[in-house]
């Protein structure tokens, strides 16, 4: 079982920009799998914000689409959320997520340990 160790969340204002990591410790698990990204707010369902497959192919929630950008460095087995003109409501905790599928959400066979990001106004 891959497990995925998340870095980047914080503390930053309307309109700036934070970067997510996802490093996964298997590589061989990390090349078989689609990766993306959950987020929950409070008091909110987790939702799927980015999913990038194991071809290299990007898929994006509607609110995020033009702001957010996935990527992958296969080298380093490692997963990143690029995230600009952050607003408020991006304010969640996000998820690393990885399965061969990880949509819908049961799909998803491993979860990041969430981070915390908050935009405030």
């Amino acid at each position: 079982q891959v497990q995925l160790v998340e870095s980047g969340g914080g503390l930053v204002q309307a309109g700036g920009s934070l970067r997510l990591s996802c490093a996964a410790s298997s590589g061989s698990i990390f090349l078989t799998n689609n990766m993306g990204w959950y987020r929950q707010a409070s008091g909110k369902q987790r939702e799927l914000v980015a999913r990038i497959t194991r071809g290299g192919s990007t898929n994006y929630a509607d609110s995020v689409k033009g702001r957010f950008t996935i990527s992958r460095d296969n080298a380093k087995n490692t997963v990143y959320l690029q995230m600009n003109s952050l607003k408020p409501e991006d304010t969640a905790v996000y998820y690393c997520a990885s399965g061969i599928a990880i949509t819908p959400i049961d799909r998803v066979r491993t979860w990041g340990q969430g981070t915390q990001v908050t935009v405030s106004s």
